[in-house]
C-alpha cells in the first residue's frame, strides 16, 4: 500500500523495496533521488565544493550540473562557514536548499550557521519561519587519511535541539530518506558513508520517502539486539551470520534516523531478547551508541540480562598506517565478540 507524500505535491510514495525492483548502488540511488526533487521543484538548489567530480562525491551527484545548469548546482570555492550560511539564508527565503560538505571533518567550520541559525531560527520566531535546509555530510574513512580527514561527527548534532540526523546504510534508504530531508520544512543533517557507495539492492524507479525517525529491522532474531548505523548495519548482518553458526540468534535493527530515534522499536526488541549491542562507528565519549545505550537503561532497564556492550571508534584519532586503521576501524569481528560477551561465552 502506498501512500501520497504530505508535505507537497510531488509524485513521492511511502513503501517498502520491491525485491522485482532494479538495482541501483548507493551512490546512484541519491543522484537518482536529486534530480526526481530538482524536477518536481524547479526552485531547489544544491550547493558545495566538487559537485562535479567524482574524487569529492564519487557518483551520487552524476550528470546534476548538465542537466540543470550552474545556477542551481552551484560549485563553490573552499568556504564551508559561507557557503553554509548562503545555503540557510536561501531556506529562510523559502528556497529548498542542498549543501554539500564532501569531508564531514570540515563541517566544523560550518558548526555556527548550523547551530546558531538553522536549528533555532524556528523557535525563535515562534514557529513562523521554516529552514527547508539540508546539510549532506560525506564519511571517508581508510585509505590512509588520518585524523583530519576520516571522522564520523553525528554525534554532534544529534546534541543540538532543532535538528534532525538521518545516516542511510542501503540505496532503498539513501534514496528515500534523501527525498524525505528535502521535503521537511526544517534542518536535517543527512550523512552518508563512502564505504557504502558500492552496495547495491532494489531501488524503485518513483520518488518516494522514507519516514524519518522510523527504524527498521534488518535481521529478526531472538538472543540479542544490535542496533548499529550506516555502515555497522552491514557489518552487523555479517556478524548475525557468523553466529547463527554457533547457535546465537541476532536481531539487527538500523535506526536509520540517529534523531529522532526510534525508541520504541529499539526498546521493544531489547524486551524480547533482554541483551543489546550498540555498534556505531564513531568516537565513544556521548556518541550515538551511548545515547542508544542509555536510552535501553532508561525504558528497558528490567529486560536486560546482561549490561549493555559498545562498539565504537577507540577514543582516539584515526591513524595514517593501513595496518593501524585494520585494527582502529570496527568490523564484524568486533560485534561477534560483543554479542559473545552479552551472552557470557568465551
Amino acid at each position: 500500500m502506498s501512500t501520497q507524500i504530505e508535505t507537497g505535491p510531488a509524485p513521492g510514495v511511502l513503501m517498502a523495496p520491491d525485491p522485482g525492483s532494479r538495482s541501483l548502488d548507493y551512490g546512484s540511488a541519491m543522484s537518482e533521488a536529486f534530480q526526481q526533487l530538482m524536477e518536481w521543484d524547479p526552485t531547489m538548489v544544491v550547493i558545495g565544493q566538487g559537485l562535479y567530480s567524482p574524487w569529492y562525491v564519487g557518483n551520487s551527484m552524476m550528470g546534476l550540473e548538465q542537466r540543470f545548469g550552474s545556477q542551481r548546482v552551484i560549485d563553490c570555492p573552499v568556504s564551508e562557514s559561507a557557503t553554509t550560511g548562503v545555503a540557510i539564508g536561501a531556506a529562510l527565503a523559502g528556497v529548498r536548499a542542498v549543501m554539500v560538505h564532501p569531508r564531514m571533518d570540515f563541517m566544523v567550520y560550518a558548526t555556527d550557521p548550523i547551530y546558531n541559525q538553522a536549528a533555532k531560527a524556528h523557535y525563535m520566531f515562534g514557529g513562523q519561519v521554516n529552514v527547508p535546509v539540508v546539510i549532506r555530510g560525506i564519511i571517508n574513512r581508510g585509505n590512509e587519511q588520518a585524523a583530519q580527514h576520516a571522522q564520523a561527527l553525528q554525534s554532534i548534532y544529534m546534541h543540538m535541539p532543532g535538528l534532525k540526523v538521518v545516516m542511510p546504510a542501503t540505496p532503498y534508504d539513501a534514496k528515500g530518506l534523501l527525498a524525505a530531508s528535502v521535503l521537511d520544512e526544517n534542518p536535517v543533517i543527512f550523512i552518508d558513508d563512502r564505504w557504502l557507495y558500492s552496495l547495491t539492492a532494489a531501488v524503485p524507479e518513483e520518488l518516494y520517502t522514507v519516514p524519518l525517525g522510523r527504524g527498521a529491522v534488518r535481521r529478526v532474531g531472538s538472543d540479542v539486539t544490535v542496533v548499529a548505523t550506516s555502515y555497522m548495519t552491514v557489518e552487523a548482518l555479517e556478524a548475525a551470520e557468523i553466529l547463527s553458526a554457533d547457535g546465537i540468534d541476532v536481531e539487527v535493527i538500523d535506526p536509520r534516523t540517529l534523531k529522532p530515534l526510534d525508541t520504541d522499536l529499539i526498546c521493544s526488541s531489547v524486551a524480547r531478547t533482554g541483551r543489546l549491542v550498540a555498534a556505531d562507528a564513531a568516537f565513544p565519549i556521548c556518541g550515538a551508541a551511548s545515547e542508544i545505550a542509555a536510552l535501553v537503561a532508561e525504558h528497558a532497564f528490567f529486560a536486560l540480562k546482561a549490561p549493555i556492550q559498545r562498539v565504537t571508534l577507540p577514543d582516539a584519532p584515526a591513524p595514517c598506517s593501513t595496518s593501524l586503521e585494520q585494527v582502529y576501524f570496527p568490523t564484524e569481528a568486533d560485534i561477534v565478540a560483543a554479542v559473545r560477551r552479552c551472552l557470557l561465552l568465551p
